[in-house]
């Protein structure tokens, strides 16, 4: 599980910082989130193969969160993908990236699936044995949705210490793996619990950009691994997000905190701040296990202690 941030920074890109974007590696998917001004260039800088994304959600219809998509769209074509896309996003999202296809000639080559999403409660979206995803309703300018990854339990591990000294026959390991009782040839059960050690704990990302301080959301993000929340002002300017629908990091701090988070992922700064430990600083004094995001970095998700 892993969280490479190709960009974290509130609207007018610069020469330095890139609109939001991130690709979240989960259960050998490649899902892309959010996808601003240059996506495909820091895609590039990051070396993260276009072939390996077949989902894209998009939180909302602002620019810097999808202005970058029609050119990906169509750079995937040049690439002569074979592989299907589907991307989830608000409705109208189609029309807009259609459009640009349909004026430009430039349709894709492959097939090319939207999924528009306009309910304001929870959805689940997409599904496999793997993992689940679902909306966050955000509260915004705009219609706006976050999104819960979910990993599924995987199975069990098998004491093979065990296994051994009962000697079962390894055609029966994957029966064991999914919960299974052994029998062995003179009728004896040996329960699944002497055999096997618990799977590790199924893990959870969620993002949530851009949207105020939604604290009803708490319920649907209980216990969450890793929350990813904009932080767009400090509290010097709490003033302009309410209006501007974004939030504080000190708020962003309470969200992790009331949804008993493991970790907390700061992102969306406003480009007003010289120095992000002033993000991180202000969301510590209410939780403890803060991260701050920036363009290029990666979180290697299995090598923080949960």
């Amino acid at each position: 599980m892993k969280l490479t941030i190709l960009g974290c920074y509130a609207a007018t890109p610069r020469s330095f910082t890139n609109p939001t974007s991130q690709v979240l590696q989960i259960k050998n998917h490649l899902f892309l989130i959010d996808c601003g001004e240059g996506t495909q260039v820091e895609l590039r800088r990051n070396k993260v193969k276009f072939s390996k994304i077949k989902h894209i959600f998009i939180s909302h219809l602002h620019g810097d969160h999808f202005f970058g998509l029609v050119g990906l769209i169509s750079t995937f074509r040049l690439l002569n993908r074979e592989k299907e896309l589907h991307v989830y996003g608000p409705k109208g999202i189609k029309q807009a990236i259609t459009l640009q296809l349909k004026l430009s000639n430039s349709w894709t080559n492959y097939p090319l699936y939207f999924h528009e999403l306009e309910s304001k409660e929870p959805q689940l979206i997409f599904e496999d044995e793997k993992v689940s995803v679902e909306t966050i309703p955000l509260k915004h300018r705009i219609y706006a949705n976050g999104f819960l990854f979910k990993e599924k339990p995987g199975e069990r591990k098998l004491n093979m210490n065990a296994c051994l000294q009962h000697e079962i026959d390894v055609v029966y390991y994957r029966k064991i793996k999914a919960g299974g009782d052994a029998i062995l040839d003179d009728g004896t059960v040996i329960p699944n619990k002497e055999l096997t050690f618990d799977p590790d704990p199924p893990r959870s990302y969620a993002f949530c950009s851009d949207t105020i301080y939604k604290p009803d959301n708490l319920p649907q993000l209980k216990d969450v691994t890793f929350l990813y929340h904009e932080s767009t002002f400090l509290e010097a300017h709490a003033k302009l997000a309410n209006p501007t629908g974004h939030s504080t990091a000190r708020e962003a701090g309470l969200m992790a905190k009331g949804a008993n988070a493991h970790y907390l992922i700061l992102g969306h700064y406003s480009t007003r701040y010289p120095d992000l430990t002033l993000f991180a600083n202000e969301a510590k004094a209410v939780f403890e296990n803060v991260l701050t995001a920036d363009d290029g970095k990666v979180f290697d998700f299995d090598e923080l202690p949960v």
